[in-house]
């Protein structure tokens, strides 16, 4: 039965969902609940009572949090803990673009593979008690909680302005002068239009800067190279379930449009359908709660040990570098072409006015689907054709191009493809 109050003495493996906004006694909290292995699962607390029953249905948790007393309890009750090693992951769930979002559990480790788990992010970022950590997404994401906690664990501190605002993240970034910061590429178009207004703050504090989570525009990426001191941007790989590489900015310069290679200790190939597999160390494995069969659709075992997918597709250069080209379940298939949609809008992002672009398949009965846009912005459809037919074959080009104010997103900032079928 789910619990919600601290009733009851949580016991190692029990599970923890927290509905809660982010905060630094937040991440603390995960910490603390995790060095005693116990399993928090953080949750967007904006979800409805129908969305939550869902998610939490194959989670089972034993505690639910709601409120900041119920947080404050349980981190009292666990005094010191935070700074301990954490003995696994949290329980994050999937994005939820092809259905309910599904929790990744990687288990109770032991402690040789919960230090492996620690050192590895701390290797990679070079976390330290000197570093301060500026947060810009919810907290209840993976990507902004890893760089929190790894900061924590550390020694450093970390700054939470609350609600993204570019207004709001500039003065923190003036008054607590942040060393770390992860962002989305959209995080990084709004401080940009930001600074044009107020002029740019003073930036020099900041050590790393890493950007994931979607496509990044050229123009928005070689402004963050610009803007930032030398060395400190980073782009990384990688999904809920797991990280696949990492690539500084001056590699991306160098072979534009690359996420990098493959992480330490993680080796990456692909099939014969161009699905991205990535070959990962025992404390980065995983399975999906109550899903046996989307687990094992997701593993395969290589010469390099057990590899996970996610779907994606993509090249792996000469040099190990990937290239991602889209993900396997966005395909438009039309009069028997693959299309991936990533790779359209890589090249519509080319043209100038275009902000945003998603592409999409829409049924058609004569090709079985056609390829559609969706665009943010003032590129007129006659530079957008004009554009696809110099630089795209002509199945790949866009039958149809739709003007959207803002594309449909998932609280996770994935495009809803699915929300855009409608449209046409």
């Amino acid at each position: 039965m789910v619990r919600t109050g601290e009733e009851e003495s949580l016991l190692a493996g029990d599970r923890v969902a927290l509905l809660v906004p982010g905060s630094p006694s937040y991440v603390a909290l995960v910490l603390a609940l995790l060095a005693d292995g116990v399993f928090p699962v953080p949750l967007d607390p904006a979800l409805t009572e129908a969305e939550r029953a869902r998610i939490l249905e194959p989670i089972v948790p034993d505690l639910v949090v709601t409120s900041q007393e119920q947080l404050a309890q349980l981190l009292a009750a666990r005094p010191g803990r935070s700074r301990s090693l954490p003995l696994g992951r949290p329980i994050h769930c999937t994005s939820g673009t092809t259905g309910t979002p599904k929790g990744v559990w990687s288990g109770l480790l032991p402690q040789h593979d919960a230090m492996a788990l620690v050192a590895e992010e701390r290797d990679l970022w070079g976390f330290d008690a000197d570093d301060v950590n500026l947060v810009l997404s919810p907290l209840h994401h993976s990507a902004p909680l890893r760089f929190a906690a790894g900061t924590l664990l550390a020694g450093g501190r970390i700054v939470v302005p609350g609600k993204f605002d570019p207004a709001a993240v500039t003065a923190a970034i003036e008054h607590e002068r942040p060393t770390t910061m992860f962002c989305v590429p959209t995080h990084l178009q709004r401080l940009f239009d930001h600074w044009d207004a107020v002029g740019v703050p003073d930036l020099s504090s900041f050590r790393l800067v890493a950007h994931a989570g979607a496509p990044c525009p050229p123009s928005v990426k070689r402004r963050l190279i610009e803007l930032f001191p030398d060395g400190s941007t980073w782009e990384f790989y990688g999904s809920t379930e797991g990280q696949f590489t990492a690539c500084r900015s001056e590699d991306w310069l160098r072979r534009p449009g690359t996420v990098g290679r493959a992480r330490p200790g993680r080796t990456l190939t692909t099939d014969d359908d161009g699905r991205i597999w990535c070959a990962v160390p025992q404390h980065a494995r995983f399975t999906y709660l109550g899903a046996p069969e989307q687990t094992a659709a997701a593993w395969r075992d290589t010469s390099d040990g057990p590899a996970f997918t996610v779907g994606d597709v993509g090249r792996i250069d000469a040099d190990g570098y990937l290239h991602l080209e889209g993900r396997r379940t966005d395909l438009v298939i039309t009069g028997g072409v693959n299309v991936y949609p990533l790779e359209v809008e890589n090249a519509l992002r080319e043209v100038t006015g275009v902000v945003d672009v998603a592409v999409f398949g829409a049924a058609d009965p004569r090709w079985g689907q056609r390829v559609c846009a969706a665009v943010v912005g003032d590129a007129t459809t006659d530079a957008l054709r004009a554009h696809a037919e110099q630089v795209l074959a002509p199945a790949k080009r866009p039958k149809d191009y739709l003007r959207v104010s803002e594309l449909p997103m998932t609280a996770t900032g994935k495009v809803r493809r699915d929300a855009l079928t409608g449209l046409v």
